[in-house]
């Protein structure tokens, strides 16, 4: 049973705000004041705050029909999102459903602000950035011993909203507990605005956190990773290089954080991982108290099919039949059939085609068999509909990785050596080959980073970063809707922002090329 379990996840939050984007209905319904609230039962603030961390998660507080804003509740959870717009859209991972809108993401093509899938993450952005606004406006008055780290990760949460706002938008509305009431509309805030805002917040928040408010909740390292994350891709964001900035807290994680590699790879995206001791920190997902079409059962059952899978075997009631890899990811293992890496296996070659010939047909194509319900180590005689496996957003491996690609892009807060040992680590982990000095380059660590971290919502960013997304020196299956791949062009290194939020807000501008 996993630390956090959402059993406040009912809970409204209590202050009437007036829309502060103008694009969404998210006014929460006021039941109780939170002085009301806290005096019915002072550990309230636990589960409203566990209500904030389920947004990321889940799509609504009445089960996996329900929804926090007006979006279909089965399509729009966050981390869906996530999968959708980062993993869906490189070079790894394709859907084959064929939706509206889902085949542009999955063919990087035909890209327009109707399509409903850039309109969900925003959505969902900004519902959870007035939520976490609510709460921060209301604490310092609540007439009760409210712990400045509670404050700190509200605070967190909504800096993580906007990092995603940050990289998949470029820009949006910069609202704060400051301006939440107001009832005109706000002015657009650039990317360098939000990147500063999101970098400020952290900096301030990181000292005051907290080292251990238990599992599935921020501490300093979950801080410190979203630090180094906002500045590995800082040239992106901003146009300045601030490699040594991400070494810096990515230092602090390896020496400090007390986090080790599991012993086996599998382990981080098995039914019991909220014990593994690599997670920095987890999306919480539970098959009975936190059901959602999102979180990690979307990458579940949408890469299981009972036509070509056993997928009991996997812990699963369904098999969605929607989610295959392409060669761009196992094509980097070389022959499956006799590769040692571990990481080489996790794909279910049985009834399919290396070619994805067809991204429709689910017989092209690989199935990722990384993530599953199960237990690591159990043989499940039953299955579940929806899956308890938490979604490891950040853990030591990617973090291994960024030192070294920090190394190699110049940070003077690393050193080459260290570099390699952890690049090993990594690969001795997986039984891969471990490599010499001479193999480690930026081109070799793009593709570690796939070999890791494929679905794992990292993908589009990383390809951004080594600038391989557009254009097309770099080609993958279906890359500008044709089999071999095509350029697609710069526009496409931001979504469009979406119709309705340009309705809703005369100052918010398309981005470029939309």
């Amino acid at each position: 049973m996993k630390k956090l379990i959402l059993t406040f996840f009912g809970l409204a939050l209590f202050v009437t705000i007036t829309s502060c984007v103008n694009d969404l209905d998210t006014e929460p319904k006021v039941e109780l004041t939170l002085q009301q609230l806290l005096d019915q039962d002072p550990n309230a603030i636990e589960g409203l705050l566990s209500r904030l961390y389920a947004s990321f998660a889940l799509s609504g507080p009445n089960g996996p029909g329900s929804s926090d804003v007006s979006d279909d509740a089965g399509e729009s959870p966050f981390l869906r999102g996530i999968i959708n717009l980062q993993d869906f859209t490189a070079d790894g991972m394709k859907n084959r459903w064929g939706d509206d809108g889902l085949d542009q993401l999955t063919t990087t093509s035909q890209w327009t602000s109707n399509n409903k899938f850039f309109r969900y993450l925003y959505n969902r952005a900004y519902y959870t950035i007035p939520q976490c606004n609510n709460l921060l406006t209301v604490l310092p008055n609540a007439g009760v011993d409210i712990p400045e780290s509670i404050q700190s990760e509200v605070r967190f949460l909504r800096a993580l909203a906007y990092y995603y706002l940050i990289d998949t938008f470029g820009k949006g509305v910069l609202v704060t507990e400051e301006n939440s009431g107001s009832s005109d509309f706000l002015p657009e805030a650039s990317r360098q605005e939000l990147f500063n805002f999101v970098e400020s917040e952290l900096l301030d928040i990181e000292p005051t956190i907290g080292n251990d408010n238990g599992y599935g909740r921020a501490n300093t390292y979950v801080v410190d990773m979203l630090l180094a994350k906002l500045y590995i891709n800082a040239e992106v964001y901003t146009g300045t290089a601030m490699y040594t900035e991400a070494a810096t807290y990515i230092n602090k994680i390896i020496n400090e954080g007390g986090y080790q590699l599991e012993e086996n790879f599998v382990q981080n995206f098995s039914g019991d991982n909220n014990i593994s001791n690599e997670i920095i920190y987890p999306l919480i997902a539970d098959a009975v108290n936190s059901q959602s079409f999102g979180n990690t059962t979307y990458i579940v059952n949408g890469s299981l099919s009972p036509d070509t899978i056993p997928i009991l075997e996997f812990g699963a009631a369904e098999g969605w039949q929607g989610h295959r890899a392409t060669e761009a990811w196992y094509g980097l293992f070389g022959d499956l059939n006799t590769s040692n890496d571990v990481r080489a296996s996790l794909f279910w070659t049985d009834g399919h085609n290396y070619t994805m010939t067809d991204y429709r047909e689910w017989t092209d194509g690989y199935p990722s068999i990384k993530f599953r319900n199960n237990d690591f180590n159990e043989t499940p005689t039953t299955g579940t509909s929806f899956s308890g496996t938490d979604f490891p957003l950040y853990r030591l491996a990617d973090v291994y990785l960024m030192y070294a690609e920090c190394a190699l892009r110049g940070a003077s807060n690393t050193n080459m050596n260290d570099a390699l040992t952890y690049v090993n680590l990594v690969r001795d982990r997986a039984n891969a080959d471990l490599i010499n000095m001479s193999d480690l380059t930026l081109d070799f660590i793009i593709d570690e980073r796939a070999r890791e971290l494929n679905l794992e919502g990292h993908r589009r960013t990383d390809l951004i970063r080594f600038g391989m997304f557009t254009g097309g020196s770099y080609l993958w299956p279906w890359k500008g809707n044709t089999l071999n791949g095509t350029s697609i062009p710069d526009s496409y290194r931001l979504f469009p922002i979406p119709q309705s939020a340009l309705d809703a807000n005369p100052n918010l501008q398309q981005n470029p090329g939309y």
